[in-house]
């Protein structure tokens, strides 16, 4: 963590000076915003979160609730949102107070006695090594709250505005800001009035009913499966042995169970299968009691027993799949002639079953690729043309993502009998880690991704694909760390700079690729560095980093070229932890077919690989910047195109 560079700190550094909108921040709701988000689930969080690192935008976050979530319905954290808590600096602590699966246990009929269950198979959650990190369970009310956190620590002061309902919109095109927005109050002493807000960018993060979808004419389109389930969370002492371990329960009596274990030792969370549902009554199943959820689970259990003494939360819902055309306002024959102005995102956009514990991942992944973008946008670093990229990127996500539900759904819904491989569903999901972890999204080429030109360069880089960390250690302080945690959710692109052979303060600093990448990159008009504000910080819009292919005992931090060490802050300091060589007991270089020859690889603010060149490949390092940037301009002062 980088801090005292604007002076000494004796507080906690998580805690950002304010700047720009951020100092003297109005509590009351202003008339005109930049970006307007509506609802503070997952996506909405995520997406002010990472704008509110943008001192200069002024996000508003409203919600129709009076106040914070107390209980969520999602649980299940999967490596690749634990991934995202670590860019915004919070992984360490969710982890701590979170439940940590490792293993899965299948239980299905026993052979001998088709009335009880058995242990028929162990899985580990991560058999491949997918990721470092951990597939966590915790309350969505909690994961909220570190991004409410992480907004509230940051220059801008962000905090929900609680108590405003979305009612409509109108895309007036009138002005600076051409999105005009009624809410209406529903707490406070003006409970019941409405109010007018205008904005330069809507973001629709309302739920599965979203009035802000209605109002841009999508409609969600898919199959209800007419398959019922009842879930609790609940407090309980039961016989069951594997209660505190994830397990999916096949009885031969008829119905499954998904238990999911809870944080805090106690508390756990059954997903029980109710059966097909009357496709002409579907309210008698949503009239289902706790009471009868819970004999259900009983008769699934047999011959455990289940005693439940407290219900946190129980609901009854049927599977289904649903999915927008669009994730934006842009109708299919406008597109090419404007960009979007409003934006919708998590359920608003696709809905799918809990069991597959994607729905708020996959959310938090949309807020995640909309922030910056639009931060980016209304910042004046990119042009509006980027807005167009979000519905582009993250439809197909969604369209992936219920085909991978449909068949889990179908297989979890399936009675023993009915399977030709006793073992197809851990099968399943062990050959399919990958996909639920959160790592198999792989952005198609465009404006932000590149072609697959040079990828045998660094294979273990899919371009599109999230950037894989590996270790290495940093060179002015001989710390062994991971490469990717220092990608921080401050908006800045990443340009990772793997050296070729010859190493810094050797043979009188002999010219290699990568010195001479390092002059291109600091000195030439046409760098993406050059587009960084006079006055900004070198570093403030690309976080160029450099790894060498020798241990850190072997690499002169004086002969390092200047532009991996910039000047940062008022005092001008020397910021030195820029500068990586390799770890001996795991050559990164190896680890990701890097190759030895030297090797650029650009990564997005929110971690997708967008490109891989050789360090000879300047000319074309800078075309793939040039539809992303504008002009260099003096900080404070708009940008011109």
């Amino acid at each position: 963590m980088q801090f005292h560079h604007y002076g000494y700190v004796s507080g906690d550094p998580r805690v950002q000076p304010a700047a720009g909108v951020g100092i003297d921040r109005p509590a009351e709701l202003p008339d005109a915003v930049d970006v307007l988000i509506v609802g503070t689930g997952p996506a909405g969080m995520v997406a002010a979160a990472q704008l509110s690192q943008f001192p200069n935008v002024t996000t508003r976050i409203v919600e129709r609730r009076a106040g914070r979530l107390a209980i969520g319905q999602a649980d299940g954290i999967q490596a690749r949102s634990v991934e995202t808590f670590q860019a915004f600096g919070f992984a360490e602590r969710i982890t701590a107070e979170a439940y940590r699966i490792t293993e899965m246990a299948f239980w299905k009929p026993d052979p001998a006695d088709h009335s009880r269950i058995v242990r028929a198979a162990r899985t580990v959650d991560d058999e491949m090594g997918i990721s470092e990190f951990p597939h966590l369970i915790v309350n969505q009310a909690r994961v909220l709250d570190y991004f409410a956190e992480f907004m509230a620590n940051s220059p801008t002061r962000m905090a929900p505005d609680y108590g405003f309902e979305f009612r409509s919109l109108e895309v007036t095109g009138e002005g600076e800001y051409p999105v005009m927005v009624t809410l209406l109050h529903t707490a406070g002493p003006d409970e019941g009035k409405e109010r007018v807000v205008r904005a330069k960018y809507v973001v629709g993060a309302d739920g599965a009913r979203s009035k802000v979808r209605e109002s841009i004419g999508c409609h969600l389109a898919g199959d209800q499966a007419n398959h019922a389930w009842g879930v609790m969370d609940v407090l309980a002492v039961t016989d069951f042995p594997d209660i505190r371990t994830k397990c999916a329960i096949q009885s031969g009596a008829g119905g499954s169970i998904l238990l999911i274990p809870r944080e805090g030792g106690h508390l756990f969370r059954m997903y029980v299968d109710l059966g097909q549902v009357d496709p002409t009554n579907h309210g008698a199943v949503r009239s289902t009691t706790i009471e009868q959820i819970i004999a259900k689970a009983n008769e699934i259990l047999h011959p455990y027993t289940l005693d439940v003494r407290n219900v946190a939360w129980h609901s009854v819902y049927e599977v289904g799949h649903r999915l927008t055309d669009r994730f934006d306002d842009v109708l299919p024959e406008e597109r090419g002639t404007r960009t979007p102005r409003v934006f919708i995102t998590g359920d608003a956009c696709h809905t799918h079953s809990a069991k597959a514990g994607q729905g708020m991942n996959v959310s938090m992944q949309d807020g995640f690729n909309l922030g910056w973008k639009l931060g980016h946008v209304l910042e004046g670093r990119s042009p509006e043309s980027l807005l167009a990229t979000y519905s582009a990127e993250r439809q197909v996500v969604a369209k992936d993502l219920i085909d991978f539900d449909k068949e889990w759904s179908t297989l979890m819904a399936k009675k023993p009998e009915e399977f030709e491989d006793p073992t197809e569903l851990e099968n399943f999901y062990v050959s399919t880690a990958e996909f639920p972890a959160g790592f198999m999204t792989q952005y198609a080429p465009s404006m932000l991704v590149a072609g697959p030109k040079y990828q045998d360069l660094a294979t273990g880089f899919p371009i599109g694909k999230r950037f894989k960390s590996a270790p290495v250690t940093r060179v002015c302080d001989t710390n062994p760390m991971h490469l990717g945690h220092h990608a921080t959710a401050d908006g800045r692109w990443r340009i990772y700079v793997f050296a070729d052979a010859a190493s810094p303060g050797t043979e009188q600093q002999a010219p290699s690729p990568a010195t001479d990448f390092a002059e291109w990159l600091a000195n030439s008009p046409h760098s993406p560095l050059s587009a960084t504000p006079s006055g900004a910080d070198r570093d403030a819009w690309f976080d160029v980093k450099v790894i060498y292919q020798q241990d850190h005992t072997n690499i002169d931090i004086n002969a390092v070229p200047s532009v991996f060490k910039p000047q940062v802050g008022p005092f001008r300091l020397t910021y030195l932890e820029k500068v990586f060589g390799t770890n001996p007991n795991a050559d990164i270089f190896e680890l990701r077919g890097v190759d030895r020859g030297g090797v650029v690889v650009v990564v997005r603010p929110d971690q997708y690989v967008a490109n891989v060149l050789p360090l000879t490949a300047t000319a074309d390092l800078a075309a793939f910047f040039a539809p992303l940037l504008k002009r260099r301009h003096t900080a404070g002062q708009p940008l011109t195109v």
